[in-house]
């Protein structure tokens, strides 16, 4: 099938997952309340979405790999860690004090600055960035959970149940200004990497051919770990973690698009990704009545896909 029809399917069914999602189940007289509230979810699972595939595809793209995602790297463990410790800290009624916020940015802050720090030592030496990155990322992984479960066995069970909250991806009840300063950031992210989109297709081939055709390659890898950070961190701290949706919507997005473009490869891993976040959470809320997670049926799917492209011995392309 040629690229412009499963880019018009996907279109097609974006916007009818979209509106489905809207106005299902919607009276007349809750157009007032429900609308606005809805349209916010749809804003933070676009926003989302896009930051997650486009973040992923860049991060497989210069790591020459595509079972990677930036969340190998323990981002998400982190962003659990923080939340723990604030809870630990300050108690649930000292963390509603915490403005939403304040808690925002300093997760973000967190995470750049580890995500940076990281990226700094993975890529100092290019043979080892595939098996370092995959030992170093489950190492701070593990261990960020093991000093946030270690704190969770401390904290008063009623506590708990506040950090439970957080540990998985929701888009409902989304906070406005917290969703404008992620749009913002999103935006100035992608206008600062987009000079550099053009070296995706070379950086594929990999660093020796890529230097040997012209691509100021430490400077193009530099740009991109600095997108990649912000947008993981953004996106973590806006919703929760959803750990393999980047996985799954761009590796979809590689077989419905058998094409070595990345402007082409991310426009449909953004679509695919609204198509799974809408569908999933008409799921959720429809079928499973808000009893699972949203999060709990893409790390489902989406692992479950990782252990299959494992057992295929799925190579960089």
């Amino acid at each position: 099938m040629q690229p412009r029809w499963i880019y018009t399917i996907l279109i097609v069914a974006s916007v009818g997952l979209i509106a489905t999602f809207m106005f299902i189940g919607l009276s007349p007289e809750g157009y007032d309340y429900a609308l606005p509230r809805r349209a916010r979810s749809i804003s933070a699972i676009i926003v989302v979405g896009a930051a997650i595939a486009f973040s992923t595809m860049i991060f497989q793209t210069i790591t020459n790999n595509r079972i990677l995602t930036p969340s190998i790297i323990g981002l998400d463990s982190l962003y659990m860690l923080i939340q723990t410790t604030l809870i630990f800290v300050f108690g649930t009624a000292g963390l509603v004090a915490f403005s939403q916020e304040a808690n925002f940015l300093l997760s973000i802050v967190f995470m750049m600055l580890f995500a940076l720090l990281l990226y700094a030592l993975l890529f100092k030496r290019e043979q080892q960035n595939l098996y370092f990155l995959l030992l170093v990322g489950i190492v701070f992984g593990t261990l960020f959970s093991s000093l946030s479960t270690f704190m969770q066995v401390l904290i008063d069970p009623n506590e708990f149940q506040s950090i439970q909250n957080r540990m998985f991806a929701s888009f409902s009840n989304i906070n406005e200004d917290l969703l404008w300063l992620s749009i913002a950031m999103i935006i100035a992210t992608m206008i600062y990497v987009w000079p550099y989109l053009k070296y995706l297709d070379t950086l594929s081939l990999g660093r020796d051919q890529a230097i040997n055709l012209g691509v100021p390659y430490d400077k193009a890898i530099r740009k991109f770990l600095i997108v990649i950070a912000i947008l993981v961190s953004v996106s973590t701290a806006l919703v929760g973690p959803i750990l393999f949706l980047g996985l799954l919507v761009v590796n979809v997005a590689r077989e419905m698009i058998q094409s070595f473009k990345h402007t082409q490869l991310i426009a449909a891993s953004i679509l695919v990704s609204i198509v799974a976040l809408v569908g999933g959470t008409l799921i959720v809320e429809r079928v499973f009545t808000y009893s699972t997670p949203l999060s709990v049926i893409i790390n489902f799917v989406g692992g479950t896909y990782f252990i299959y492209l494992l057992l295929r011995g799925t190579k960089s392309e």
